[in-house]
């Protein structure tokens, strides 16, 4: 799903929002998730799951085009764990 399908999900919904409220507020929420990774916080959506920054360490990587080496410097990187509503759904029977 993309931004602009979630934005007309929730439209269709919420008839008396405004395409560009309802705009607006998927940006905040977005802008919001965004910062509180950036400051290294973890987010948790009850029910949908954690996103979380995790450290991943320099590493030497080969090149599949010409089997150079390549070396990969240390990141961040952003970590989902489903919740248990989430999991349960996705693994009904």
């Amino acid at each position: 799903m993309t931004r602009s399908e979630l934005i007309e999900r929730i439209a269709a919904k919420m008839p008396n929002l405004t395409i560009r409220d309802i705009d607006n507020i998927v940006c905040v929420i977005f802008d919001k998730l965004t910062t509180a990774l950036a400051d290294g916080n973890r987010v948790e959506i009850r029910g949908f799951g954690a996103f979380s920054v995790r450290d991943r360490d320099p590493r030497i990587a080969i090149n599949p085009k010409n089997k150079t080496r390549v070396n990969v410097p240390a990141k961040k990187i952003v970590h989902f764990k489903t919740g248990k509503e989430l999991h349960d759904r996705l693994n009904a029977k």
